[in-house]
């Protein structure tokens, strides 16, 4: 052996002896009849590049994989990535646009798509890449992409399905929509920023059933006075005794004139501001929900870019044919950014004698994560999934127990979000991505098929001739494909075989904060489509955080590189620093300190190693453990089994950390600390003596034992140990990938337990009393052992004398 394991050479060169024999590979023969055991990968984006999150993620269930496979599963790591719609589109545009390019509308639909898939061929996917560094045994002969043939197949099929049983329509909706983007967005790609703003007061008259004024006003407060054109109504609580007198009554829109209704709303808190409220349907989610309720007008005054559109806008004008102030805030504000009209109207309202006072406010304001610009909630006409009658089933396959979540206390956020679930917005302004398969008729009628063909064949049944057609130009939301992603990576609806093989998966190892966007829809299209859940059990990991607790993140530059980590330290002691901390429901706090720990406890192992080889302590074809007769020995097995014990019970009930921990206290402070110091007199004795054949061969067992043992952890060192011990005795079968996890179970002695336990003891004691009397750790004291065992000999107390 060489004297020290160098995971940088070493790593690569193991990396490939398992691809060269399909170590991880599903459906092998010898296990045709075994038992199937399957993880689907959540999908990262192609965009993407490894970080601590993903260390985390993928660690975790290669040791279940690893753990598995060693126990003779059939064991499919399903790998893949997403096409990340709007992530994908950004880096290509950036692209072209620093060579000097013309951009994607200049280039046109079809051309830019080349370039994106030219992209993708060639940079695109580097984080598989990196979590094969990792260690990370996923089949990847099997490596699916949220785009390919088969995939896009799954997605059409079931949106057309799903459109034709009403479970998928058109809908005018209010959604987060970024206006540098020109998209719709999901809830996962807005940040709420934390912003020093303010709170502008504003006075609202009230008129008279004629509409004359009353002299009374009511006082709303806004952080967002842009939005007063698009005011519908001002709520207040049905108990609120300041305005009973009120309800029902009416004011006048300042600067639009237009006459909008006091609603009694609970929505409205009688404990915040004035407890009055303005209700702007179009422009805040929370209004929207009002404005149904109270059947108040949509008036959206905003275009696609946030600037404030009034010219021409039938939502605005209506009724307001006779305002004047209507015609004069047109002309104002025609055109402007929500920024500069947000100004002018605070200062026509202040010149009006409408603003009562203004506050400095802080509040979290959305913007878009990748664009940095203000999310605006915004009218607009997008596809919708019902996911309320969707997600009944769902709820009830976890409240029935078909599906789990460990920790389990993760299932009342799965419920408390299924339980108020809104429609979900499936489509994107965007070129890259599914397109949805819905086209127009001359008349605006949509016919959603399979296929250009087919939707032309309806057409013409619908209208009685052939006619033109035209594709909606938009395109699928990522999450509606990875939703898929359970069974679509399978093959369907096309490879029934490996569907019933491997469907329902096993586990799904995933984080929190994506609870709503994929978990609860992968069970939701699950069970749509194939009748079961997705998953048995749903196991949510916790963050890793810096070593201080705080949240990682650029802008504090408190990041943490995994890869930077797997280049000083190997990747081993990552994986194992990062299972070795995986407490359920609580977050990792890493240090490097911690990383470099566990390198250290490699470096144990390899040197156990050494001093074995150096000792003669190699593998024997006859030898039988349970036939040992040393007490010593006989301890050490009884030790390792407890021990495999330990780690497989942790790891069946995803303590990934008491597995670790597990293993890591047999390895360093039993074997290494006491078995292989107890038994040095014996394997390095100048005479031979009693026992050291027995000692040696036992030392090489438990040795394979530890390399199994630690092998989910830390893949990397200990299958170079194993393919080193390989050439030292019999011949191994394979690699260890897939040797076979052991069942040490009957190897327990109690009498052996109790008389190497008893000199542990005593030396701990001696060790403990030299370092409170300050004793020269080069001093020999010599110790007198007085037994409290009546009739003990002189000649046995004199061995023991002897031997401490």
């Amino acid at each position: 052996m060489d004297k020290t394991f160098d995971p940088a050479t070493a790593e690569g060169k193991i990396a490939r002896r398992w691809d060269e024999a399909e170590a991880f590979k599903a459906g092998r023969p010898e296990r045709a009849g075994a038992e199937p055991y399957t993880i689907v990968i959540p999908p990262p984006n192609v965009t993407g590049v490894l970080h601590m999150g993903h260390a985390l993620n993928n660690t975790l269930q290669d040791i279940l994989c690893r753990f598995e496979r060693m126990r003779g599963r059939d064991v499919l790591w399903q790998p893949g990535t997403d096409h990340a719609g709007i992530a994908t589109q950004m880096v290509v545009e950036r692209q072209l646009a620093e060579r000097g390019e013309p951009n994607r509308r200049a280039m046109g639909r079809a051309k830019f798509l080349e370039r994106v898939w030219d992209w993708k061929a060639e940079s695109g996917g580097a984080i598989v890449e990196q979590l094969r560094r990792l260690g990370a045994s996923c089949d990847w002969s099997r490596e699916r992409f949220t785009m390919d043939e088969g995939l896009s197949r799954a997605v059409v099929k079931v949106f057309v399905a799903l459109h034709k049983q009403g479970l998928i329509y058109k809908d005018k909706r209010l959604v987060n929509w970024d206006p540098k983007l020109l998209t719709a967005v999901s809830d996962i790609e807005v940040v709420q920023v934390e912003t020093k703003g303010h709170l502008w007061h504003f006075r609202y008259p009230v008129v008279d059933d004629q509409g004359q004024p009353t002299g009374e006003t009511i006082v709303v407060a806004t952080t967002r006075p842009e939005t007063i054109l698009g005011d519908a109504a001002v709520a207040v609580h049905p108990d609120d005794e300041r305005y009973t007198h009120l309800q029902g009554k009416r004011v006048r829109l300042p600067l639009v004139g237009r006459l909008i209704p006091i609603v009694a709303d609970t929505y409205s808190d009688p404990e915040k501001g004035t407890g009055a409220v303005k209700i702007t349907p179009a422009h805040d989610f929370n209004d929207f929900e009002v404005g149904r309720r109270h059947d108040l007008p949509l008036i959206n005054i905003l275009d696609a870019e946030a600037r404030l559109l009034l010219q021409g806008n039938e939502a605005f004008v209506a009724g307001l044919s006779d305002s004047t102030e209507a015609v004069a805030t047109v002309l104002h504000f025609h055109g402007l950014s929500r920024e500069e009209a947000r100004k002018r109207i605070v200062e026509l309202m202040d010149e009006m004698g409408l603003l009562e006072r203004v506050e400095p406010h802080g509040h979290a304001v959305p913007h878009g994560d990748r664009s940095g610009v203000v999310i605006e909630p915004w009218l607009t006409d997008q596809w919708y999934v019902d996911a309320k009658t969707m997600a009944a089933p769902a709820l009830a396959a976890v409240r029935d127990g078909r599906t789990r979540f460990v920790p389990k206390n993760w299932e009342k956020t799965y419920f408390d979000w299924l339980d108020n679930i809104q429609p979900w917005c499936i489509s994107r302004q965007l070129w890259w991505g599914h397109q949805i398969p819905a086209w127009y008729g001359p008349d605006g009628r949509v016919f959603v098929e399979a296929s250009e063909a087919e939707a032309l064949t309806a057409a013409g049944a619908h209208y009685g001739k052939k006619v033109d057609l035209v594709r909606d130009e938009d395109v699928l939301d990522t999450w509606f494909s990875s939703a898929l992603w359970p069974f679509s990576t399978l093959g369907w609806p096309d490879n029934e075989a490996d569907v019933a093989r491997y469907y329902p998966t096993t586990v799904l190892v995933t984080g929190f904060d994506i609870i709503f966007f994929w978990v609860a829809r992968m069970m939701m299209m699950g069970l749509h489509f194939l009748g079961e859940v997705p998953f048995r059990d749903v196991y949510m990991h916790a963050l890793v955080r810096d070593a201080k607790g705080a949240k990682m993140s650029k802008s504090k530059g408190n990041v943490i590189d995994p890869l930077a980590l797997v280049d000083e330290f190997g990747a081993d002691a990552l994986r194992f620093t990062l299972a070795a901390m995986a407490a359920q429901g609580r977050d990792i706090k890493l240090a490097t300190s911690r990383v470099e720990g566990y390198r250290n406890f490699a470096t144990k192992l390899w040197n156990a190693a050494r001093f074995a080889e150096m000792n003669g302590c190699v593998r024997s074809a006859g030898f039988d453990p349970r036939a040992t007769t040393v007490s010593l020995n006989t301890w050490i097995l009884g030790e390792a089994a407890k021990a495999q014990a330990e780690v497989t019970t942790a790891l069946e009930g995803y303590r990934f950390n008491d597995a670790a921990n597990a293993a890591y206290r047999f390895v360093w402070n039993i074997f290494c600390d006491w078995y292989l110091e107890l038994a040095k007199p014996v394997l390095q004795a100048e005479v031979p003596t009693t026992g050291k054949a027995e000692t040696q061969a036992t030392t090489a067992f438990v040795l394979d034992e530890i390399v199994k043992l630690l092998h989910p952890f830390m893949p990397f060192i200990t299958e170079e140990l194993w393919a080193i011990k390989g050439e030292q005795g019999p011949a191994r079968d394979g690699v260890l990938a897939l040797a076979t996890w052991s069942d040490l179970s009957g190897f327990e002695n109690p009498a052996a337990e109790a008389e190497i336990g008893w000199v542990v003891d005593l030396i701990s004691e001696v060790r403990s009393v030299r370092s409170e009397m300050n004793v020269p750790a080069g001093a020999q004291i010599p110790l007198v052992l007085i037994s409290e065992q009546q009739g003990e000999t002189a000649e046995r107390k004199a061995q023991w004398e002897a031997t401490i």
